[in-house]
């Protein structure tokens, strides 16, 4: 062989070599990013080739899988969308998924290695999708979307004991089933939800924190009594009324001008919700306390999964005395989900432990046999267990004498604690309404429950956590304890 045919001989077998490396590399090291990509219309073709799995509640599913004409073979459909958007999430032929069917969109389109068996490996086909177990209660969900009707707000209730959440609500809500497919009809309905300026698609009950108003009184009163500050709820406070934030010409008035806050006991003060006392009380106790209070019930906390990722309510640093009073009654910059308000109250409700919150029981296979099963989760000591038992008498006082009385269920005990936010420029805005309770029926059953509506139809005058956010709360615990 001359000389130049070697040459180009040579050539060629390292552009083979070359060209069996690359798709070697291909197949094997990049395989998994091509699959994964969202932009690869294999991957949706397969994910929607069968039935997806679906997400049950009270063991019953909530969504299904209907057939089309289309590539994409089967698209999704839920049954009572609205009311179980927040807990759902959507799935989307075109649009994504988001939340339990993101999170668990694996085991529900039967992509999650754990549903398959030897057959399944050796012939390659997909096995059918697993189910997601939730916690929810029907019951106390159907009874908070009711409760909150047109009212833009959200309300979660949870078992103090197990962290297990039994309801989540969020209002306005939408229909995930509306833009499932990929047909002109669902591209409008994701346009129109998009420009919704309610903003139905926010989960409010874990995406939205917001002033939590007097509600966080609870967690300056037990930083108070954790600190020593105070020995006990029924001990008079150090509060003049009027008061006048340090540092400033500023007076801090209360709410009602008769109510008797002036050396009010934490008892009394819980009751007629006196911002002089615990405005005086977290300047006394200094910002450090208070939050370090504030992050035992779970506040700074970025990372907090049900496992929806939950927003994150903020207790603020580097604030000077009258910003610390100021952030004692719940406001300044003092924000919270009702997730996390209803995490402080279960925390109270549960002997001073804090569970952590979790949306999901078990997984299973298409056979109903668990694969995953998840267990109650300990988050912590947020409060001693005396404390505990201080704050739901007073809790209770509330309920019973005080501003939360529009929350009493006969035959169960209920304690609570009203909120009234103010925001915007000067205050201009419509206040927030916060009710966070709990309720026991004496056989060892408990739940806890926070409501925030955000915005109503109610007159600014007539605005009140009792009044307004009191009602929804009261449903969701008399479903849960029925």
């Amino acid at each position: 062989m001359n000389k130049p045919l070697r040459r180009v001989s040579v050539f060629c077998v390292l552009l083979i070599l070359a060209l069996l490396a690359w798709v070697t590399w291909l197949q094997g090291a990049k395989a998994s990013t091509f699959t994964d990509d969202p932009h690869n219309p294999r991957v949706s073709i397969a994910k929607y080739a069968n039935p997806l799995g679906n997400i049950l509640v009270d063991g019953q599913p909530v969504t299904g899988s209907t057939a089309t004409d289309g590539t994409l073979r089967n698209k999704r459909t839920y049954k009572n969308g609205p009311l179980y958007a927040p807990v759902t999430g959507f799935t989307s032929q075109i649009f994504g998924s988001n939340q339990l069917e993101s999170l668990y969109g694996d085991l529900l389109d039967g992509s999650d290695s754990r549903l398959q068996n030897p057959g399944d490996a050796l012939t390659r086909q997909r096995p059918k999708g697993g189910d997601v177990a939730t916690t929810i209660d029907s019951k106390v969900q159907k009874a908070g979307y009711e409760a909150l009707g047109n009212k833009t707000g959200a309300a979660v209730a949870l078992d103090p004991a197990t962290g297990k959440v039994l309801g989540m609500v969020s209002t306005p809500s939408y229909d995930p089933g509306k833009f499932a497919g990929s047909g002109s009809g669902d591209q409008q309905a994701w346009k129109d939800l998009s420009a919704d300026k309610k903003h139905p698609e926010i989960n409010r009950a874990l995406r939205q924190p917001l002033p939590p108003g007097s509600t966080f009184k609870l967690v300056v009163a037990a930083a108070a009594l954790e600190n020593g500050l105070y020995s006990s709820v029924d001990e008079a406070t150090d509060s003049p009324d009027p008061y006048v934030l340090p540092g400033t010409r500023t007076t801090l008035k209360n709410e009602s001008a008769s109510a008797p806050c002036k050396n009010a006991t934490i008892r009394t003060a819980l009751q007629y919700s006196c911002n002089t006392v615990f405005a005086k009380m977290a300047a006394d106790l200094g910002q450090d306390k208070v939050r370090a209070q504030a992050e035992k019930f779970g506040f700074n906390n970025g990372k907090l999964d049900t496992p929806v990722r939950a927003g994150k309510s903020l207790y603020p640093q580097g604030m000077d005395k009258a910003q610390t009073a100021l952030s004692g009654i719940g406001q300044f910059d003092d924000t919270a989900t009702p997730l996390q308000m209803a995490m402080v109250s279960a925390a109270i409700a549960n002997g001073g432990d804090l569970q952590t919150p979790q949306m999901v029981d078990k997984l299973t296979d298409s056979g109903g046999n668990t694969l995953q099963q998840y267990e109650p989760e300990k988050c912590g000591k947020a409060i001693s267990q005396r404390t505990a038992e201080q704050l739901q008498s007073s809790m209770e006082t509330v309920v019973n004498e005080g501003t939360g009385s529009k929350a009493k269920i006969d035959g169960l005990t209920v304690g609570g604690k009203t909120g009234t936010a103010q925001h915007g420029v000067d205050n201009e805005g419509t206040p927030y309404a916060w009710f966070v309770s709990y309720a026991k029926d004496g056989k060892g059953h408990q739940v806890a429950v926070a409501v925030m509506v955000e915005d109503s139809d109610a007159a600014r005058s007539e605005i009140s956590g009792g009044g307004l956010a009191g009602p929804v709360a009261k449903a969701m615990m008399k479903a849960a304890l029925s």
